[in-house]
This record gives structure tokens, C-alpha cells and sequence, in this order.
């Protein structure tokens, strides 16, 4: 049957709507989120890529930031990067003659999720940027359907096949494992890295083989959809976003639902470009783009040490 949306006073029933008609509670996010989500996106690519001389020599920061690794998706090798990307600095250690346990990058990787979940998808990765960006040229678009949201169970097997179970099979086979997805998929150390280096060094240039042609396929594809379908990278195929994902609810930071408040309408879910079931969950990045449309305001930005009660207290 089909669903009627309804005005908050009428889908309430009398019991609950004292507590439709209440003020959004008070928060730290009280300017538009859209807007600060697009600055702070802006800011942390620029925070990541602070070598920018290396744009135009095309020599890859090796000081000691890059010991450390950044929240989002960014490539170890750009010439900008001062950071190391996760993904790459946790195939680094499965890879090689002689792989490592990451303890290291597993513990920032925890930290990261703990305190962050997709939110870092949303706020903080380039790469995301990029993708958003792409998507605003203007042409139809493929919305979420059923088939995107079976799609987004890839960015699971990517993350447990390519990161982690096939650089450890290639050394148990051939003694030298492989980082698999950053030598083989990522689109964005192509877009990243081996575009700028290969336009600054013509040794690069002229050593191209068949798997940068290869990788050069990949980032087209995920181009070519970009501009049709909301971040696909990050939908479909993301490592960081299945690892981000599975903290999302437990999260410091990020969208979280009243469940006192919120009666399951669905209003969230069909104004979101993720293929969320309800807002805040593992496919939830924190966009804010749900927080307006919501009919009982239940919807926030997680302040943390702080209850939806505690806010109210404050208002």
C-alpha cells in the first residue's frame, strides 16, 4: 500500500506529540551542516596534500608524517600527500618477503572508527570529494535501488579479499605477497599519484606497462559512473568505508536517530543518496542531508558525553 507522508501533528498520535512539537535540541552543528561539511571536505584534502611543491617537482614526500596515517583515502605516493594512506600502510605490512602483524595501523584504524565511523567518509576523504564533485555535472542519474544496495555488500569482500586474504595467499604460494587492491583496483592512487607523477616524469612516463593501462581502465570506469551514480567508489568497492562502517552506530561523532522519537516513516532513507535503511547506520557518512526532512526532529549530530535528554536540559 502506498505510503502517505503526513504533517507531523497528524502522524503522531496524541501521546507523542508534545514531543513532535519540541525545538530542534540545541547544537554545536546549529550552522547549516551542508555548508560546513563542504569547507571542512575542502580543508582536510588540502591538510592531507600540504607538500606542494611536490605538484610541481614530482618527488613524494618521505619525511616523518608520513609515518603517520590519515582517516580518509589518499594516496601514499601523490606528490602532495604527507600522510599515509590506511589501506596502503596495512597492505604494506601483509605484503613482501616477510609480512607483519599491523598492530600499528589496526590500532589507528580502531581509533579512527571509534571515534569517527563514516563520518570520515563523508567529512574527511578526498577522495570522497572528488567523487561528489563528479556527480555535479549535470546529466540523469541513477538513483538507489536494489540492485545499489546488493552492490554495496562489494566493498566487504574488497576490503577481506584484496586488502587482506590475497596479499597473504600470494606469499603462502609465492613467498612475496602483493598489495593487491592498491597495485590492482584503487582508483584513487591512478587519479592521485600516477597521473601527476606520470605527467612530471617521463622515465615514469616511458616505463608504463600493461598494469597501468589497466589501472587507467579502472579510475575511467569509476569516472564515467560518477557522474551518473552518487559516490559508486565508496558505495561499492571502499575498503575504509566497510572497516568505518561497521562502527557507525558506536561512533563519537555522526548522525544518530531518538529512537524515542523516531516512528520509522522511511523520510530519511528516501532523501539520502546512500543506501541507508535509516539514518546513522554502517552505510550512513554523516551527510546531514536527512536532519530537514525529518517530521519529528529526530535526527542529530552525535556531541559526545552529551544524551538527547542532556540537550534538552539546555534549551
Amino acid at each position: 500500500m502506498r505510503r502517505l507522508w503526513l504533517p507531523c501533528s497528524w502522524a503522531c498520535t496524541a501521546a507523542s506529540r508534545s514531543r513532535c512539537s519540541r525545538k530542534r535540541p540545541p547544537s554545536v552543528w546549529s550552522v547549516s551542516a551542508l555548508a560546513k561539511r563542504k569547507l571542512v571536505q575542502w580543508c582536510s584534502a588540502l591538510l592531507y596534500n600540504l607538500n606542494w611543491q611536490g605538484f610541481g617537482t614530482g618527488r613524494i614526500y618521505q619525511g616523518d608524517l608520513k609515518t603517520a596515517c590519515v582517516p580518509g583515502l589518499n594516496c601514499y605516493s601523490c606528490p602532495g600527500a604527507v600522510g599515509a594512506c590506511p589501506v596502503g600502510a596495512l597492505q604494506s605490512s601483509l605484503s613482501g618477503v616477510m609480512p607483519r602483524f599491523p598492530f600499528y595501523v589496526l590500532g589507528l584504524l580502531l581509533l579512527f572508527a571509534l571515534l569517527f565511523g563514516r563520518f570520515i567518509c563523508g567529512w574527511l576523504c578526498p577522495f570522497g570529494l572528488v567523487q561528489e564533485l563528479v556527480y555535479k555535472i549535470p546529466t540523469a542519474k541513477i538513483r538507489k535501488n536494489v540492485l545499489t544496495e546488493r552492490l554495496c555488500y562489494g566493498k566487504y569482500a574488497a576490503a577481506l579479499l584484496l586488502v587482506v586474504l590475497f596479499p597473504l595467499l600470494l606469499f603462502l604460494w609465492t613467498g612475496i605477497g602483493e598489495p593487491v587492491f592498491c597495485k590492482y583496483v584503487c582508483p584513487a592512487g591512478t587519479l592521485e599519484a600516477a597521473i601527476p607523477l606520470l605527467s612530471l616524469d617521463p622515465f615514469l612516463a616511458s616505463a608504463v606497462s600493461w598494469l597501468t593501462a589497466w589501472k587507467f581502465i579502472i579510475l575511467g570506469v569509476f569516472l564515467v559512473a560518477m557522474i551518473f551514480v552518487y559516490r559508486p567508489f565508496c558505495r561499492f568497492l571502499c575498503p575504509l568505508g566497510a572497516w568505518y562502517g561497521c562502527f557507525n552506530s558506536q561512533a563519537a561523532f555522526g548522525i544518530t536517530v531518538d529512537q524515542s522519537r523516531c516512528t520509522h516513516c522511511g523520510a530519511c532513507a528516501s532523501v539520502c543518496p546512500m543506501d541507508v535503511k535509516l539514518a546513522g547506520d554502517r552505510e550512513c557518512i554523516s551527510c546531514g542531508s536527512c536532519r530537514p526532512v525529518c517530521p519529528v526532529q529526530a535526527i542529530s549530530y552525535r556531541q559526545p558525553g552529551k544524551s538527547f535528554y542532556q540537550q534538552e536540559e539546555k534549551k
